[in-house]
């Protein structure tokens, strides 16, 4: 017999919260529709008791109940609306998915829990890294460890993540962004953004592997824990990251119906309980605005594809922290079209080089999930989408990418020379953008999908990072590692203030300038493809650095600008080498001709301006 004291509740705060032993439910009923509690004896699939919600229970559309010393351990709930047994939205905990790809949503199937073990954070503070400061690594928790070549006890897991941790912080990253790791239905009847697709019975059925499309966003993904207790096995790794000095950020997709408030109470909430520094939303401009307003969320980043910065800032106010960043594929579009040498891109990629403003950072990436890895990027001219059941009709058709010659990945040892000279261009022309740079997972060791560039539903080898043990793909993470630590020790990378391009101290020089065949003219005509960028020492305050970009198939000659007494130009880095790209300090040849400096085909070069200690 179900005895407890029952009456009316708080409809301020939606979903379950806990006031001493006492439980509140609240969840929104529109149109006035009967609305029942539902409690399941825990782990069983019976309804043990259905308790109808009364009028003087009803604010609203919300229907709010409060039962005293209700004991929360030994039951599970959903809502009885109008009809069918549903799962609370605000649920914290789900239970019916704890095994990946085996449930579908349909009544008395999901059941909705509480969460009620207590957590010790051990004293943890978030890292609070500027943006300037922050190299960003974006991946999938399942696809990030899965195939056997990672190498982890806990494959596709938060544990598995966590276990990587010392390898990201080797790499040099401090910010890791995880695609969604709420509780998205990967196995449903029409998968998200393909309605008109159908099931495939051949080979099993379609997944939604990403995680895009409605959810229940309070309830980390039960199918993601190696534990069976997701709360806590997400908030370790939260905790493992900070201690290791890094952030963590979450991708959250709200469809374009999502309620504004959801949206709020959910951001708000995975703040508070799992110590997330940071969220990468998709939702409309009115929720962004509020987001970024909200003092609740001062202390977080929060990152999307636009800010309409003129609602939430003064015209005049910069703030000290930078905490909003802009994030989409302008930077990945106008990169990818420089690398292959296309005219006309010469000032849109110094543009985005240079792009640094007040307001807001804005995250860099030249490869995500939606596209092709940067060694697809630059072993294949069109997608290769035929494992997705569309006839290759499924993703982008524009992928800004090019073979150099020959499709696909088994081609001669000259051209594999060259794409991988070419995949060496595109990290430094991420990691020597003033942007947050962003990695997405297994580039940094040549991962491939096969030519595949849209992987949604693929839950296999196309889609986990084949963790490479081939010597060409370490010497390709080892010079990754590398270029990290060099923009992380130069000052003229990663600012906080975007450079004036003229001598504002009167110094002597710009603090940046450009130049062609000529020192400090710079070619922009539509047919070249090929700069100097100078990032002058006395602004920097450290040694001058000049970046020599040659994008075109031939080689190039730049002008080298007159150093100070007793400094020549050195070369600190040249991606035409196979290894050792970055030469170490000390150990910086000298360049025989100070005048002009020979920069090969689609090729890299950095210089530094250094006095010879035999001087």
């Amino acid at each position: 017999m179900f005895d407890y004291r029952i009456g009316a509740g708080n409809p301020a705060y939606l979903g379950v919260t806990r006031t001493g032993k006492d439980i509140n439910f609240a969840v929104v009923v529109r149109d006035g529709k009967e609305c029942s509690l539902l409690l399941y004896q825990k782990d069983t699939k019976e309804i043990a008791v259905k308790i109808p919600f009364t009028e003087e229970m009803r604010f609203g559309d919300i229907y709010a109940m409060q039962i005293e010393q209700f004991p929360v351990k030994e039951y599970e709930y959903n809502y009885w609306i109008d009809g069918a047994a549903m799962v609370d939205p605000y649920t914290r905990s789900l239970r019916g998915r704890e095994i990946w790809g085996t449930c579908v949503d349909k009544p008395n199937m999901l059941w909705s829990g509480f969460v009620t073990e207590r957590f010790s954070w051990q004293g943890d503070k978030p890292p609070a890294i500027p943006y300037e400061e922050c190299i960003l690594y974006v991946t999938h928790v399942r696809g990030f460890t899965m195939d056997a070549s990672a190498k982890v006890r806990r494959p596709g897991t938060f544990a598995g993540v966590k276990e990587k941790i010392p390898y990201l912080k080797s790499l040099g990253i401090n910010q890791l962004e995880l695609l969604p790791v709420y509780e998205f239905g990967e196995l449903e009847k029409e998968a998200p953004h393909k309605k008109h697709m159908p099931l495939r019975k051949d080979s099993g059925e379609r997944l939604n592997y990403w995680g895009y499309g409605s959810a229940y966003y309070f309830a980390p993904k039960a199918s993601y824990s190696a534990t069976g207790n997701p709360v806590r096995e997400l908030k370790e790794l939260v905790r493992e990251l900070h201690k290791n000095g890094m952030e963590l950020i979450l991708e959250f997709y709200f469809p374009e119906k999502t309620s504004p408030h959801l949206i709020m109470d959910c951001i708000r909430y995975w703040v508070s309980e799992y110590h997330i520094d940071g969220v990468h939303v998709n939702s409309q401009e009115s929720v962004v605005q509020v987001l970024a307003t909200d003092p609740h969320l001062s202390g977080i980043k929060i990152m999307s594809e636009y800010f309409p910065l003129s609602k939430i800032y003064e015209a005049d106010y910069y703030p000290a922290e930078r905490r909003l960043a802009e994030y989409h594929e302008d930077f990945l579009q106008k990169a990818r079209r420089f690398l292959k040498g296309e005219e006309g891109m010469l000032s849109p990629m110094a543009e985005c080089i240079r792009r640094n403003p007040k307001q807001q950072a804005v995250i860099n990436y030249m490869a995500g999930h939606n596209g092709f890895t940067f060694q697809d990027m630059v072993s294949f001219d069109i997608k290769h989408n035929e494992a997705n059941g569309e006839d290759n009709r499924d993703g982008c058709d524009y992928n800004y990418s090019c073979n150099y010659g020959e499709e696909g990945l088994e081609v001669s040892k000259g051209l594999k020379k060259l794409r991988r000279r070419q995949i060496r261009n595109a990290f430094l022309l991420l990691l020597l953008s003033q942007g947050v740079p962003a990695i997405y997972g297994g580039d940094e060791m040549g991962n491939s999908q096969q030519g595949n560039n849209n992987v949604w539903c693929q839950d296999n080898e196309l889609s986990w990072i084949q963790w490479s043990r081939k010597k060409e793909d370490k010497r390709l993470t080892d010079f990754v590692r590398e270029a990290i630590l060099f923009r992380k020790r130069s000052a003229a990378f990663g600012r906080r203030e975007e450079y004036r391009m003229r001598d504002y101290l009167s110094k002597g020089m710009p603090d940046l300038s450009y130049h062609g065949k000529k020192a400090w003219y710079g070619e922009f005509e539509h047919y070249n493809r090929q700069m100097g960028i100078l990032y002058a020492g006395c602004y920097t305050g450290e040694e001058t650095c000049y970046v020599l970009y040659n994008m075109h198939m031939v080689e190039h000659e730049l002008a080298l600008p007159t150093l100070s007494c007793g400094e020549r130009w050195h070369v600190k880095a040249d991606t035409m080498r196979e290894e050792s790209v970055f030469y170490q300090d000390g150990e910086e040849p000298l360049l025989e001709d100070q005048k002009m400096a020979k920069v090969p085909p689609r090729t890299i070069m950095i210089l530094a301006g250094k006095r010879d200690e035999t001087d």
